[in-house]
């Protein structure tokens, strides 16, 4: 735990499932340590872990708070086949689509999948091609690279 600035998440319980779970999806991740373990049935207080170098903590703080789609964690993946291993695994058993690529999961932490494509169609020099791949994405839930690139190609 070296970062002087980690962004920390609420959870009521199983922060260490969820971290583990994370980390086990992101490559480059690990969980880094628990704190406030105390035995037996009582989970850790405190989880920490980081996504690919980004550091977070997870707190197991009881169901006072919730997490909201007001924030989330945005990955930005290198193809289809990525964003479709991290889409199917973060909404299984419970998770939630949304829209445009967002999603929330079992825990109730927001997700942001974009495949990197996405990016360099809607922010491409070509406004018109930008803006029919944007009006393609507005209609998915899970982002579809070909599906994107045939509108932004006016097809």
């Amino acid at each position: 735990m070296t970062s002087p600035v980690r962004t920390c998440l609420w959870m009521e319980k199983d922060g260490a499932a969820a971290a583990a779970f994370y980390t086990a999806l992101i490559p480059g991740s690990a969980v880094e340590g628990a704190v406030g373990f105390q035995g037996g049935d009582t989970p850790a207080l405190v989880v920490n872990f980081h996504l690919a170098g980004t550091p977070y903590m997870i707190l197991n703080g009881g169901p006072h708070f919730t997490l909201s789609p007001a924030a989330s964690i945005s990955v930005l993946t290198e193809d289809q086949a990525e964003t479709d291993r991290l889409w199917n695994a973060l909404t299984a058993d419970g998770g939630q689509e949304s829209q445009c690529g967002w999603l929330i999961d079992r825990w109730g932490l927001s997700w942001q999948i974009t495949p990197r494509a996405v990016m360099e169609m809607t922010f491409a020099d070509d406004p018109e091609a930008s803006e029919r791949a944007r009006q393609a994405m507005y209609k998915m839930t899970k982002l579809d690279i070909a599906t994107m690139r045939a509108a932004f190609d006016g097809q």
